[in-house]
């Protein structure tokens, strides 16, 4: 009996490190995004986005497929610093699906000179090789 408890004990202790290391990782990818963003750097903000063609995101007009389209809707719809302003996002909640997928609700703001905006987002993340990928993105 006692070694049925080790082994539950050991067993619930690497799920919990690994959730741990997860979200630890994609908290990260999210840190990353508003330091780029804060810098001006939408190509950088983007490396938190799976680059394929599967990419979905989902926002005010509508439905855009592909890493390269949404890349090219950041740039349309903020062309300098002035239109991307200073990004905050409060993370609500991280939630593991399974193990390699995760599901974040949040809420963003940008402090900008031209108006401030700001509205809620959900994510998708996923593990692909080894490397958390947001795979789809809705944001309002």
């Amino acid at each position: 009996m006692k070694r049925l408890f080790t082994i539950l004990f050991i067993a619930i202790a690497q799920i919990t490190f690994g959730q741990n290391n997860d979200i630890q990782s994609i908290q990260k990818i999210l840190s990353n995004q508003i330091n780029a963003w804060n810098s001006g750097n939408v190509d950088a903000f983007m490396v938190g986005y799976w680059e394929s063609d599967s990419l979905v995101f989902i926002g005010k007009s509508g439905i855009t497929y592909g890493y390269n389209k949404t890349l090219a809707n950041y740039k349309k719809n903020y062309p300098d610093k002035s239109h991307m302003g200073k990004l905050q996002f409060d993370i609500i909640s991280i939630n593991p699906i399974d193990k390699s997928h995760y599901f974040i609700i949040g809420k963003w703001h940008l402090k900008r000179t031209v108006g401030d905006l700001e509205g809620h987002f959900t994510l998708l993340f996923k593990k692909i090789n080894g490397i958390w990928n947001i795979i789809a993105d809705h944001s309002s």
